[in-house]
């Protein structure tokens, strides 16, 4: 009987080698890649290139960032959902890419829904209006609308793309004051912004970061926040509904990986990327973008996923906005 059962306890822990290997190398090994779906120096980028050292440190693998723009982000949003599911191929998917092209893009290459298996939340950027040196004599929210109304059409705003959040919240504060704006889009945030700051284009709604940025440098001047309260890193600055437009947008950061990626692999990720959202650095660049660190579990990113596209979709259908 012991000889039975020593054979049987030999042949259980056999039988359970695999399996617990398995679970403890469940991300292979090699490079990890976050694919941004948008060029260097937007604040996409800016988030994935500080989160990738720390969460390499977690991990024990080396994190590199590499940039897929066009199409509104869904040009690097498909590379990853067709890459292959172990865990090496990762997307920092935004507002963009996961709950406005759904409903402004007909022909859309892949499933925000079903084809992305969500890992985590990272932050909630909030975005700013803001005027550049083209606008000097603009000082407030209600000179840019009063401006507006007086020359209709004629007052410009730069965006990160046709169908960006950065057009459509600036078509709903248009909306919303009365006003008719003409819009020059660009191929990523830092372009438009640039532009901006450059007097090619008179107005921008980008992140409250990059705002506060070239407010300091003297080169633009903040107007508003969409913030739903007044900000740390913009104290001085009022919200648009404290000047009287009812209105508040930001743009989520989250990362995903592709659909059928073990879940062992997305618990390992998403424990990675809390540990990452800790560490110091992490955290002066959320400071820096006036945003907080916004860990959640998988089914909490994608419950966040649906109820953006019920919220955007609402907005794209009303303002027939088409990306194709």
């Amino acid at each position: 009987m012991l000889n039975r059962r020593s054979l049987g306890a030999a042949l259980a822990a056999l039988t359970a080698a695999p399996a617990l290997a398995q679970t403890a190398a469940s991300l292979p090994a090699g490079s990890i890649r976050i694919v941004v779906p948008y060029n260097p120096g937007g604040i996409t980028d800016i988030l994935a290139r500080a989160v990738a050292q720390p969460m390499g440190t977690a991990l024990g693998q080396t994190v590199v960032v590499e940039n897929r723009a066009g199409a509104n982000g869904s040009i690097g949003a498909n590379l990853v959902a067709r890459a292959t599911p172990d865990g090496l191929t990762l997307l920092l998917g935004v507002t963009d890419t996961h709950a406005v092209n759904p409903a402004a893009m007909q022909n859309l290459p892949y499933n925000a829904n079903t084809d992305f298996a969500p890992i985590s939340n990272i932050t909630n950027v909030p975005l700013a209006l803001a005027v550049g040196p083209s606008q000097r004599s603009i000082t407030d929210l209600r000179g840019f609308i009063a401006a507006a109304k007086a020359r209709p059409g004629a007052l410009t705003h730069s965006s990160w793309g046709v169908g960006s959040v950065s057009q459509i919240a600036m078509l709903r504060l248009a909306e919303v004051a009365g006003i008719e704006l003409l819009h020059v889009p660009y191929t990523g945030a830092a372009p438009a912004a640039q532009a901006l700051a450059a007097g090619q284009v008179d107005s921008m709604v980008l992140p409250a970061g990059a705002a506060e940025a070239l407010a300091r440098d003297g080169v633009v001047r903040v107007l508003a926040t969409l913030a739903p309260q007044r900000l740390s890193l913009l104290p001085q600055i009022p919200t648009l509904q404290e000047s009287g437009v009812a209105l508040t947008v930001s743009i989520f950061q989250a990362l995903f990986a592709p659909a059928r990626t073990p879940a062992p692999v997305v618990a390992k990720l998403n424990a990675a990327l809390r540990t990452a959202l800790q560490s110091p650095m992490m955290q002066d660049v959320l400071r820096a973008q006036a945003a907080l660190a916004d860990p959640q579990t998988p089914e909490q990113l994608a419950a966040l996923v649906v109820a953006e596209q019920a919220a955007w979709g609402r907005v794209v259908r009303a303002g027939n906005i088409r990306l194709d």
